[in-house]
């Protein structure tokens, strides 16, 4: 299992319009096939950074699940949306593996 994380550079006067889009991801990622973490808008600092984060099996089914993606008409039209708005104005990816399994339980008070 990988997560890929996706760290985006936003219009700061456009959070809205990347909001839509991150609710937009939350109904294709998982219908493509990929297990969806969240995306993140700017809270408190930055108001320009934003990320996406979803667990995929492997690069292979990561290459699979981005051709679904694009084949998706919500896909498809979330492209098109943030293309037209221009509120993303860096996107980088990156994938890593979690190295720190087994996590110790939560001890309750």
């Amino acid at each position: 299992m990988i997560t890929c994380f996706i760290r985006y550079e936003i219009d700061p006067f456009k959070v809205d319009a990347f909001n839509e889009y991150a609710r937009n991801w939350g109904q294709a990622i998982p219908r493509c096939g990929a297990d969806l973490i969240g995306y993140y808008a700017p809270h408190e600092g930055s108001a320009t950074t934003a990320y996406g984060v979803y667990n995929i099996g492997s690069l292979a089914e990561y290459e699979a699940y981005r051709a679904r993606l694009k084949n998706d008409s919500a896909g498809r039209a979330n492209y098109e949306f943030a293309k037209r708005e221009e509120f993303i104005r860096r996107e980088d990816r990156i994938f890593l593996r979690l190295a720190s399994a087994p996590h110790a339980e939560l001890i309750k008070p």
